[in-house]
């Protein structure tokens, strides 16, 4: 073979392994580094991204807003963002919307939390309680929205702002009566702080008839114009990365250790395998893959974001979602 030749062969070796053509991409995540998002840690760990082209940078994020923010900016190229932020960012953007390209936690993990011996057993009773979150918290937002869902006037439950790292604190200390806060962390914090579960009041938002979609993949319209092979090529990537942190939650445990040493790895653990069970693996994504959104409950979801947020003119289904990206349901489909 000439040298000309070998070099040509030498050159597709090197294309086809993933050394060239790759461009870099930064995603921002909603928080920090835990169990529930480690399927993208899988995925870059594994060279899933690589595969396709992608040399990604991860980063830990300070709640959905700020993620969504990142990508309007133009810091980052994609974030992992709550689609109820998502609507109320592009509510009062028009024409400059920001749009999901894959819904990851089917079930939203929105709920609030009491202990017993408060009074408070069923959501009638949160009426005239305090509730205590920090003010960006989703499930405070979305509030006022459960309390029309199960019959009570948001108005008469007075609220408490605060730092994050106190709010299971307040709630033990009984310095408010109940908190909001996403179902894998609250539940789990409090018992860190010393509640025994059973003495937990759980009232989960999607156990009440509120059909709200969670986290998805967010992506900046710059980069989806000119990069929009890359934008698939991701999400095929982090679909793999799902489907190996449900077969493998150990896995996604020792990628989130790796990235983050100071994590408790049992908490973690724990986290995963609620969130698994309860915002990811659920009927839906069962039947029809993961990724997808229903329109008509998309619609519902605005609805209800409109109604919690105030907003006057909420932005249609297409300007939140964008199907276009995704690889076909057969590649989406869960073990």
């Amino acid at each position: 073979m000439s040298i000309k030749g070998l070099l040509a062969g030498v050159a597709l070796s090197l294309i086809a392994g993933g050394a060239f053509a790759q461009t870099a991409v930064k995603l921002t995540l909603d928080w920090k580094f835990q169990g529930p998002t480690s399927f993208f840690l899988i995925a870059a760990d594994k060279g899933y991204y690589k595969a396709e082209g992608i040399d990604i940078t991860i980063d830990s994020g300070q709640g959905s807003a700020g993620a969504v923010n990142r990508v309007a900016s133009g810091a980052y190229e994609l974030g992992f963002a709550d689609i109820n932020a998502l609507i109320e960012y592009n509510a009062a953007n028009a024409g400059k919307e920001i749009k999901a390209v894959m819904s990851v936690y089917d079930f939203a993990p929105f709920g609030v939390y009491a202990l017993k011996g408060s009074g408070i057993t069923s959501p009638k009773d949160l009426a005239g309680k305090t509730l205590g979150a920090p003010v960006f918290d989703a499930s405070y937002k979305l509030f006022p929205a459960f309390a029309k869902q199960v019959g009570i006037d948001p108005a008469g439950v007075p609220r408490k702002n605060m730092d994050p790292a106190l709010r299971e604190v307040m709630l033990v200390q009984k310095q408010v009566d109940f908190i909001s806060g996403h179902y894998f962390s609250s539940f789990l914090d409090l018992k860190a702080k010393g509640a025994k579960p059973e003495d937990i009041v759980v009232m989960r938002y999607s156990d009440f008839g509120m059909d709200f979609y969670g986290n998805g993949i967010i992506v900046s319209p710059k980069f989806a114009a000119e990069q929009p092979k890359l934008v698939t090529g991701f999400i095929k990537a982090t679909v793999k990365g799902i489907k190996d942190m449900i077969a493998d939650p150990k896995a996604g445990i020792a990628a989130t250790k790796k990235k983050d040493p100071l994590i408790d790895e049992a908490l973690e653990a724990e986290r995963l395998d609620i969130a698994i069970k309860t915002n990811i693996v659920t009927p839906d994504a069962k039947k029809n893959g993961i990724g997808g959104v229903d329109a008509g409950r998309l619609a519902r979801s605005i609805d209800q974001v409109a109604l919690s947020a105030g907003l006057a003119t909420p932005p249609a289904p297409d300007k939140v979602f964008d199907a276009s990206f995704l690889p076909p349901a057969a590649e989406r489909m869960l073990p």
